[in-house]
């Protein structure tokens, strides 16, 4: 399967998600549409959304609503995504300039309030009230998880638990959410809905951990932003633990130091003492496990082109950095 096979499956519902999320970011205020579509626009792959189309196929649902239910999910990530690079003072994202770097920081925390507020009107709206519970609790700790990141910045005694616990709540949930809910949406049995939760988990902490991977791998092109700017901004991801651990004093000394100072001037001497420490490795290892959890907890549910998506997206999850 390759990569464009993935969104086969639900690719007429695709498009219809497209139009539902533009018909829905209609504003009075043309700041907001404005800058809406700057950032759905900016060239995300649509996973989350993705995962709510698939999920809800593959437990067999037949009606329409998951169309609406993928363009709430679009907007509540669309909604951290703008909130996060406000906190994180980021100025590219999938290598454009970020929202705040263009309109400033208050228009994007604003209209980011806007896309939570349509996304939850949206929900009223679908009159499901398990999909809206499972979905106000997920954003929620999804906050919560932005706040301990911010708490954990510039702290090198973060521990391997902390860090887990921190891209749980920030990244996984999200994922978790999209794939509990296609399946709520389904009146799947409570077994295939939480098989579809397990499975998002996991795979939304391996893309994390994918991700804090390529921060030291990857180029600006492929990322979407600059290398090094986990380390700029004093983040203490899986790598960086790893090596503090398991590297000399010095080297621990000079990652300590980089991290309380939020500082990239050493990346590149960085770079070789977490390769040197088999820290990327380490990191690569959580992920497929990660990804092999994703695969197992989906044996509860039958097999289809839906599945088979699913599946692919775990090996997906682990090519990015290659």
């Amino acid at each position: 399967m390759q990569a464009a096979d993935l969104y086969k499956p639900v690719a007429a519902d695709f498009k219809l998600v497209d139009e539902a999320i533009f018909q829905h970011l209609e504003s009075n205020v043309p700041l907001v549409e404005k800058i809406g579509e700057y950032i759905i626009h900016s060239g995300g792959k649509r996973l989350r959304p993705l995962l709510a189309l698939l999920t809800a196929k593959a437990c067999g649902y037949a009606g329409n609503q998951h169309i609406t239910l993928a363009a709430v999910i679009e907007f509540i990530h669309t909604a951290t995504l703008l909130h996060d690079d406000v906190v994180d003072t980021s100025n590219m994202r999938r290598g454009k300039p970020t929202a705040n770097n263009k309109w400033g920081n208050p228009s994007s925390v604003l209209v980011g309030d806007f896309l939570y507020s349509r996304s939850f009107e949206m929900l009223v709206a679908m009159g499901s009230l398990p999909v809206m519970e499972t979905l106000s609790k997920a954003t929620s700790i999804i906050a919560e998880g932005e706040v301990l990141q911010l708490l954990n910045a510039k702290n090198p005694d973060t521990s391997e638990a902390d860090y887990l616990h921190v891209i749980l709540g920030k990244t996984a949930m999200l994922f978790e959410a999209a794939c509990k809910t296609g399946a709520q949406l389904a009146s799947a049995p409570a077994a295939e809905i939480e098989s579809m939760r397990l499975y998002g988990r996991h795979l939304g902490i391996a893309f994390q951990l994918i991700d804090d991977l390529m921060d030291y791998t990857g180029d600006a092109k492929t990322m979407g932003k600059n290398v090094g700017d986990d380390l700029a901004e004093g983040k203490p991801t899986l790598p960086l633990i790893h090596a503090m651990a398991t590297g000399t004093k010095d080297e621990c000394k000079l990652i300590r130091k980089a991290i309380r100072k939020g500082s990239s001037e050493h990346l590149s001497q960085i770079q070789e003492i977490i390769d040197r420490c088999g820290s990327l490795v380490y990191t690569q290892k959580m992920a497929e496990q990660e990804t092999a959890k994703a695969i197992t907890a989906l044996s509860e549910i039958k097999e289809s082109e839906y599945k088979q998506s699913l599946t692919y997206l775990c090996q997906l999850a682990l090519g990015r950095q290659n």
